[in-house]
């Protein structure tokens, strides 16, 4: 049978590997059982219509049974942990319908991140995107986001003595990859890397060339894409747009 995955509306300019390929209604997870979360998050932000209300967040953080046991999280591993179930597809990206931001709030689309980063830098970044997507002259944009380990470093774990018996390790960083189209056929890429951390720093500060997230995070990001101009693109530290 062939593999429907990949025609995906999200996954038209690629898709990475994952041990477990999980396809919601609006977006996409590549799920890392080594890690016990999610190796990236694909969507494409959600476009509340003009003079239509957004649905309210729902807050319904459950378990994801897809996933077998041995490898899912569950909301008992981040009680009491220091760290926030934090969103790597955004709920605010994602309010249209209350089906679509529902899927926001199952445990394999969230990782365990510090509150100083989740609440603030995190927080910002998604915003930012957001502004950026209501640039009338973008058709789409596109964005996976994910967990970055350093194994030079130390890796600690959440949810080591609890009833699951599920310990998911901490990401050292996280990275967040944008791919707009527009009106002329253009593609723009931005992308970032951002400590798992409280920071002061402007967003700015933690704009990459997509080929570092590639070697940080060991995947092939936005692989359909061909030619020279996409190669020299995904080089390219782009300007910060306006948010």
């Amino acid at each position: 049978m062939a593999d429907l995955t990949n025609q995906r509306r999200e996954a038209r300019y690629g898709m990475p590997a994952a041990d477990q390929i999980l396809v919601n209604r609006f977006y996409t997870i590549g799920y890392s059982y080594y890690f016990r979360q999610a190796k990236w998050a694909l969507e494409i932000v959600g476009r509340v219509d003009e003079g239509e209300e957004p649905v309210e967040r729902l807050d319904n953080f459950r378990s994801d049974f897809r996933l077998p046991q041995i490898f899912r999280a569950d909301k008992v591993d981040y009680s009491g942990s220091g760290h926030d179930r934090g969103h790597l597809v955004s709920s605010a990206n994602q309010r249209q319908e209350e089906m679509q931001n529902s899927e926001t709030f199952l445990l394999s689309n969230m990782s365990p991140q510090k509150p100083k980063f989740n609440r603030k830098i995190w927080k910002e970044l998604e915003s930012a995107v957001r502004a950026l997507d209501s640039d009338p002259k973008i058709f789409e944009t596109y964005v996976i986001s994910g967990p970055i380990f350093d194994f030079d470093k130390p890796i600690k774990v959440i949810g080591a003595n609890d009833s699951n018996d599920v310990s998911i390790p901490i990401p050292h960083s996280y990275f967040k990859s944008i791919l707009t189209e527009n009106d002329k056929g253009t593609f723009n890429m931005w992308s970032f890397v951002i400590a798992n951390k409280g920071t002061d720093k402007d967003l700015a500060d933690f704009r990459v060339p997509t080929t570092q997230v590639e070697n940080y995070a060991g995947i092939l990001l936005w692989e359909k894409l061909r030619g020279r101009n996409v190669a020299n693109e995904k080089k390219r530290l782009r300007k910060m747009w306006t948010h």
